[in-house]
C-alpha cells in the first residue's frame, strides 16, 4: 500500500505530462496543415472559374445559392449537386467575393479532415497512432492539392471521414444514433459529389455488422436506420428539386430530363463507371488528365501515381498483416474492426477508380487518402508494439522498405525535381530497414522510420503547394499543371476592354454565350450576369432557343459573345445582329437588330 501511495503521483505526474505534450504536438500539426492549405492561397486565382461563378452566383442571389446555379439570374446549374457551394457561397457572402473567399472554404475542410481523422484513428489506436494518420493526410501530395482547390472533392473528404468518426463511435457501444449521424455524413456526402460517397458504405456497414458489441438482429435493425438516414439527409434535396416548379428554378445542368435524380444515376452515375453517353468520354490510356488505362495498376501509373499512391503498398501489406495478425481476436477487438472500416473504403473505392471506364480524373483519388493514411497508422502502430518478435519486425521493415523504394520510383518520374530528395530517401529508408531488423534502440528507430515514411510524400505535397493551379483538372506535384484536356476546355481570357463593356450594363444578363467555361471567365472578369448556353459543354438544352429570344426581346440580355460552338441561338442571333469585334471576340449587341 504505501508503495501505491508511493507512486501513483509520480504516475499520474507522468501521464498528464504526456496528455500534455501530446495536445502540443495536435496544435502544431493543425497549424502546420493550415500553413500548408493556406500559403499563398490566392496564386491560383479563382482556381476552377467554372464553380468559382457559381460561387459568385450563389453570394449574390438565395436562389442561385440554394441551386447551386453558374449565374444570378438561374438559367442552369452547374453539373454537381450544390453542397459544396452552399459553404463557399455563404463564406462569400460573409467575407466577400475574391480569390480567397472561393479557395479558403476547402483549406479549413482540409484542416478539419485532418483534425476528424486524427479523432477517428485516436479511439481505437491512441493519440499518437492518431497524430500520423493526420499528418499522413495532410501530406499526401493530391490531398494538399485538393485542400488549396475549388472543387467539391474537399467537402466530400470531410463528410466521408466524419461518417467514419460517427461509426468508431457507434461501435464502442452499439448507438444506433452515432450510426445514424453516420448515415447523415454520408447522404450530405451525395448532396456533395452523388454517388461517389456511397462509396465507401461498405466498409462502414460491413464493420458495424461484424463488430458491434450487441446481437446480430440488432445490428441489422441499426444499419436500417442508418440507410434511412442517408436517404432522407440526401433525399430531401432531391425532392425539393423535383417539385419546384421547374419554369421557376434553373435546368440541372448535366441532365437529359431538367431531373437531378438522373444527373446522380446517369452523367454523374453510371456513366462514370462504364463510360458511354453523356458520362463516359475517359479520354483513354494515354491521356494522365482522365486516368490512363483502365486496370489494377491504374492506381500506381503516370496519372494517378504521384497524386496517392506513395503509401498505398505500405497500407496494403499493412492492413494483410493486421488482418492476419488478429485474426484469432474476439469478434469485437477494436484494432481489426478498424482494420476492417479502412480498408473496406480502401479497397471498394481503389477497385472502381482502377476500372471505371467513363469520366475519371486523377484527383478523384483523394477519396483514398484518409483511408490509406489510416492504414498506415493503425498496422505500423500493431507491428511497432509487437517488433520484438521477429515476424512483427520484418513486416514492419517491408512497410518501410516499399514505401521508401516506390518513393524513390515516383520521384524519378520528374527527374529534374530536386534529385537528391530521392537519394536522401533511398539513404533514410535503408537506415530504418537495418535499424528494424538489427534492433537499433528505440527512440532514434522511430524518428528515423518516420522520415523514411514522410519524406517522398511530405516534398511532393510541398512542391504541390508551391504551385498556383487553374482549369478543370488540376494535378499534384513540382510542374504546373492546369487543363489537361476534357470537355469545356478554356473560355480563354477575357480582354480588359470587353469586360469593362460588360461591367456598364443593367440589364438582368450582361450576355450570353455558348459553354459554362467562356461564361464563367465573362462573369468573373466583369462582375456581371452571363449565361452559360447549353452548360458545362454547351449540350445542355438550356436556354431553349424560344425561351433566349424572349429573353432579348424583354430586354434582359444586352450582348452575345461567340463562343466555340454554332448553335441554333447563335445562329439566330447572327442573323438577326450586327456583330462587331471588342477585345478580339464577336459581340453582338442585342438592343437593337440588324
Amino acid at each position: 500500500m504505501l508503495a501505491e501511495r508511493v507512486t501513483a503521483p509520480t504516475e499520474v505526474v507522468t501521464r498528464r505530462g504526456s496528455d500534455n505534450f501530446h495536445r502540443i504536438a495536435l496544435a502544431v500539426l493543425l497549424v502546420g496543415t493550415a500553413v500548408l492549405y493556406l500559403w499563398n492561397l490566392t496564386a491560383s486565382g479563382y482556381g476552377n472559374e467554372f464553380y468559382a461563378a457559381a460561387t459568385q452566383a450563389g453570394s449574390q442571389s438565395w436562389k442561385a445559392l440554394l441551386f447551386g446555379s453558374l449565374d444570378p439570374g438561374n438559367t442552369i446549374t452547374v453539373d454537381k449537386p450544390p453542397a459544396f457551394l452552399w459553404v463557399s457561397g455563404l463564406f462569400a457572402r460573409v467575407f466577400g467575393f475574391s480569390s480567397w473567399s472561393v479557395l479558403a472554404p476547402q483549406a479549413i475542410e482540409g484542416v478539419l479532415a485532418v483534425w476528424l481523422l486524427y479523432a477517428t484513428v485516436k479511439r481505437t489506436s491512441g493519440p499518437w497512432t492518431g497524430l500520423f494518420a493526420g499528418a499522413a493526410l495532410a501530406l499526401t501530395p493530391v490531398a494538399t492539392l485538393m485542400f488549396r482547390f475549388n472543387l467539391p472533392d474537399a467537402l466530400l473528404v470531410l463528410l466521408m471521414v466524419a461518417a467514419a468518426y460517427c461509426t468508431v463511435r457507434s461501435l464502442e457501444k452499439a448507438s444506433p444514433w452515432w450510426l445514424m449521424l453516420a448515415g447523415a455524413a454520408i447522404g450530405f456526402g451525395f448532396l456533395t459529389k452523388m454517388m461517389q460517397a456511397f462509396l465507401v458504405l461498405p466498409g462502414l456497414a460491413l464493420v458495424y455488422l461484424f463488430a458491434a458489441p450487441t446481437g446480430l438482429m440488432k445490428r441489422f435493425l441499426h444499419l436500417l436506420g442508418a440507410g434511412l438516414a442517408v436517404v432522407v439527409s440526401a433525399g430531401w434535396f432531391i425532392a425539393l428539386v423535383d417539385l419546384w416548379p421547374s419554369d421557376s428554378r434553373p435546368y440541372i445542368g448535366g441532365s437529359t430530363d431538367n431531373s437531378l435524380w438522373e444527373l446522380a444515376i446517369g452523367y454523374n452515375g453510371l456513366g462514370r463507371i462504364f463510360g458511354g453517353g453523356r458520362g463516359g468520354g475517359g479520354g483513354g490510356g494515354g491521356n494522365v488528365g482522365f486516368g490512363g488505362e483502365t486496370g489494377i495498376t491504374r492506381l500506381f501509373g503516370a496519372s494517378m501515381g504521384g497524386e496517392i499512391s506513395w503509401l498505398l503498398p505500405a497500407a496494403l501489406i499493412g492492413l494483410a498483416l493486421g488482418l492476419w495478425f488478429t485474426r484469432r481476436a474476439p469478434r469485437t477487438d477494436r484494432t481489426r474492426a478498424a482494420l476492417v472500416l479502412w480498408g473496406g473504403w480502401l479497397l471498394v473505392s481503389g477497385v472502381v477508380f482502377s476500372y471505371m471506364g467513363g469520366i475519371m480524373h486523377p484527383y478523384y483519388t483523394v477519396a483514398l487518402a484518409p483511408a490509406i493514411a489510416a492504414l498506415v497508422a493503425i498496422s505500423g502502430r500493431e507491428l511497432w508494439r509487437g517488433r520484438a518478435h521477429f515476424p512483427a519486425r520484418v513486416g514492419l521493415a517491408l512497410m518501410v522498405a516499399v514505401t521508401g523504394v516506390w518513393g524513390y520510383i515516383l520521384l524519378d518520374r520528374v527527374p529534374t525535381w530536386l534529385p537528391a530528395v530521392r537519394w536522401i530517401l533511398l539513404g533514410l529508408t535503408a537506415l530504418a530497414v537495418f535499424a528494424l531488423l538489427f534492433g537499433v534502440k528505440r527512440g532514434a528507430l522511430l524518428g528515423v522510420v518516420m522520415a523514411a515514411v514522410l519524406t517522398g510524400t511530405g516534398g511532393y505535397a510541398f512542391a504541390t503547394a508551391a504551385q498556383a493551379h487553374s482549369g478543370s483538372i488540376p494535378m499534384s506535384g513540382p510542374v504546373q499543371s492546369g487543363q489537361r484536356g476534357g470537355p469545356g476546355g478554356f473560355g480563354g481570357q477575357t480582354s480588359s476592354e470587353l469586360a469593362a463593356l460588360l461591367a456598364q450594363t443593367d440589364t438582368e444578363w450582361a450576355a450570353a454565350t455558348t459553354g459554362a467555361q467562356s461564361a464563367a471567365s465573362l462573369q468573373l472578369s466583369s462582375g456581371r450576369p452571363v449565361i452559360a448556353i447549353g452548360g458545362w459543354n454547351g449540350s445542355d438544352p438550356a436556354p431553349t432557343l424560344e425561351q433566349f429570344q424572349r429573353y432579348v426581346s424583354d430586354g434582359k440580355v444586352r450582348y452575345f459573345v461567340s463562343g466555340r460552338d454554332n448553335g441554333d441561338i447563335a445562329e439566330w442571333v447572327a442573323a438577326n445582329f450586327e456583330a462587331q469585334t471588342i477585345g478580339g471576340q464577336t459581340v453582338y449587341d442585342l438592343d437593337s437588330g440588324s
